[in-house]
């Protein structure tokens, strides 16, 4: 029946495989610096434990037995990926490697989300970005679930038991065919919207734009009609170019404009945006990512404060 044996202690394996290198204690507690009776002692505790001799001592130092050069390679092995483990969770630990899970409810063609993103993605190449797309409700519950590190949605949406942070507004966009009678005008109001009829896309700000769009046509006495399109953005404007309606979109989205179809802003409309997370995440690359995020914050807060004295 085979003997069990603990494992031994890897201070044990280091002076074992140190002193087989050098052929001599003496020598291994100089390379070291641990005195060379802790490692004789240790090295005979190594072998009391494994009943077999690993070295040959002579006055001249120590020599492998064959015994000896056998559990080398196991030692070697064995500390190789104790190192290799250390290593893995230190550079976890230190954000450099690992996993950042963002949601998102609008296009990353944003400048803030996208220049956030490409500053943490120059620093931190060891650590996977994925992004998953979806609306406010879902991603909070994700933060709260850690199914998500962060989210970026609109800063009006209630966020319990959630850090938030607002970093960004976009203003807001009509996108019409390019023979609208709207297209002439630079710029447009609620009230020019009137007996329109819209097409919002199906994206996590759905029901902020809609909100938005009703909220906005009542103040002025009109109940717009808003079509499902149970369709993709692309096919949303090729709808819109084709004249069966116009799109309400945010300004990131609108920058997606193709031939046929015109962009107008909305005058004094904005949505505001914002990160969200949760203060018990842990994560060290989400830690990186949020340090970044908020000394972007603060830098532009420091630009518009310098361009409005």
């Amino acid at each position: 029946m085979a003997r069990h044996l603990n494992f031994p202690e890897l201070r044990h394996l280091r002076y074992f495989l140190e002193s087989a290198k050098n052929g001599s204690f003496r020598k291994a507690s100089n390379s070291i610096g641990i005195q060379e009776s802790t490692i004789s002692r240790c090295i005979r505790d190594l072998e009391d434990q494994l009943g077999v001799s690993l070295f040959q001592r002579t006055n001249g130092g120590v020599r492998l037995t064959v015994a000896g050069e056998r559990f080398r390679g196991k030692a070697q092995a064995i500390l190789k990926q104790v190192d290799d483990g250390l290593s893995d969770v230190s550079l976890t630990g230190c954000g450099v490697e690992g996993l950042l899970r963002i949601g998102l409810v609008a296009p990353i063609a944003s400048r803030f989300l996208k220049d956030l993103l490409g500053e943490f993605s120059k620093n931190h190449e060891g650590v996977q970005i994925e992004l998953v797309e979806g609306d406010p409700t879902t991603h909070i519950k994700a933060i709260r679930d850690f199914d998500l590190d962060i989210a970026f949605i609109t800063d009006t949406f209630p966020c319990c038991e959630c850090d938030s942070m607002p970093l960004w507004s976009e203003r807001i966009y009509t996108i019409l065919p390019q023979d609208h009678p709207l297209s002439n005008r630079a710029e447009l109001s609620w009230p020019d919207l009137t007996r329109e009829i819209f097409f919002i896309a199906e994206t996590g700000l759905r029901q902020e734009l809609h909100g938005l769009l009703t909220k906005r046509l009542a103040e002025v006495g009109y109940r717009p009609t808003v079509l499902a399109q149970n369709v993709g953005c692309d096919n949303l404007l090729t709808l819109v170019a084709i004249g069966r309606g116009i799109l309400l979109a945010t300004e990131s989205m609108a920058e997606r404009c193709s031939l046929g179809i015109v962009q107008r802003l909305i005058s004094d409309e904005v949505i505001p945006f914002a990160a969200v997370w949760s203060p018990r995440n842990d994560n060290p690359a989400f830690r990186r990512f949020l340090s970044i995020a908020k000394a972007r914050r603060s830098r532009k807060t420091e630009l518009n404060a310098s361009q409005d004295q």
